[in-house]
């Protein structure tokens, strides 16, 4: 069987559809669709139930995507275990973090990286939705929560104190909340219902006012933790954000004393990397930089 068909099939069926697919290969969607095709002609079988909602396999179509998955976790393995036997860390390391801590924490501190590890590749994505690292979607990841897969290894870095602010123009024009009931009566920004959660409750501070942030008119949701800054720099209302990026932008702290919300962050890689020296130098590193 030819490898490139097998590696579409396997995009196609885990990821649920020729469009997403077709993303993750950077191959057009046509072309996704005749590798599909041209495989199921030579297997002379149907991988694909075809509905207007989406794609289901069918059973002989899971039966190759369980063989397949396994070959390709193996072959990856191997690629890890072959670049982490050399004496040096070097090659590719592929890291998925939220986009709360890759815009706001981790972006400054690549070039730091980069400069001391120059023989390392590091590709970043920045986004909440959670890769699958057993299937090597990515090496190794930051992540806001503890994960509970046992065969993943875990290092906690550290803390990260989120707090209510606004900026100083917006408290001028609107009196500064005493209490949490008082924020009733602002306009608060808080994270979509609909697009993935970078952290349990990211729409706490909308609970400790006691407000149903589905039924709550006078809020702004927005998914990017930058926007969510220039937002609140713009004048636009109360957002929860970490301590040290308040500061940083001049913004002023609302109820820092009685309302707060701590979140951890931990450095995640799968048990099968647990000698590798690219991962290592990488956790040390980000552990040292916010121990700083």
């Amino acid at each position: 069987m030819d490898w490139d068909k097998l590696k579409a099939f396997y995009s196609v069926a885990d990821a649920g559809s020729f469009t997403r697919a077709a993303e993750k290969l950077q191959l057009s969607q046509s072309a996704i669709s005749r590798q599909i095709s041209a495989l199921e002609e030579s297997l002379n079988v149907s991988l694909f139930h075809r509905h207007a909602r989406g794609l289901i396999l069918t059973e002989q179509g899971e039966l190759l995507f369980e063989n397949v998955q396994s070959i390709f976790r193996q072959l990856s393995l191997i690629e890890g275990q072959l670049l982490d036997s050399k004496t040096r860390a070097e090659g590719p390391l592929l890291i998925t973090v939220p986009d709360l801590i890759g815009n706001l924490w981790l972006s400054p501190l690549i070039p730091i990286f980069q400069k001391e590890n120059p023989e390392i590749c590091l590709s970043v994505i920045m986004e909440d939705r959670v890769l699958n690292l057993g299937m090597r979607e990515a090496d190794a990841a930051l992540r806001l929560y503890k994960p509970e897969q046992q065969d993943l290894i875990q290092k906690k870095l550290g803390e990260i104190k989120l707090v209510l602010c606004a900026s100083q123009e917006y408290l001028k024009e609107n009196p500064t909340p005493e209490t949490a009931e008082k924020l009733n009566e602002h306009t608060l920004i808080g994270h979509p219902a609909e697009a993935p959660a970078p952290f349990a409750k990211p729409n706490w501070h909308f609970e400790a006012a006691g407000i149903n942030p589905a039924g709550y008119r006078n809020a702004l949701f927005i998914n990017s933790m930058p926007a969510v800054l220039e937002s609140v720099r713009q004048g636009c209302g109360i957002a929860a954000l970490p301590e040290p990026i308040i500061k940083k932008n001049g913004l002023v702290t609302i109820l820092q004393d009685s309302l707060s919300h701590v979140i951890s962050l931990y450095f995640v890689y799968p048990e099968e990397h647990k000698k590798s020296k690219r991962i290592a130098l990488l956790r040390d590193f980000l552990a040292l930089q916010m121990a700083k």
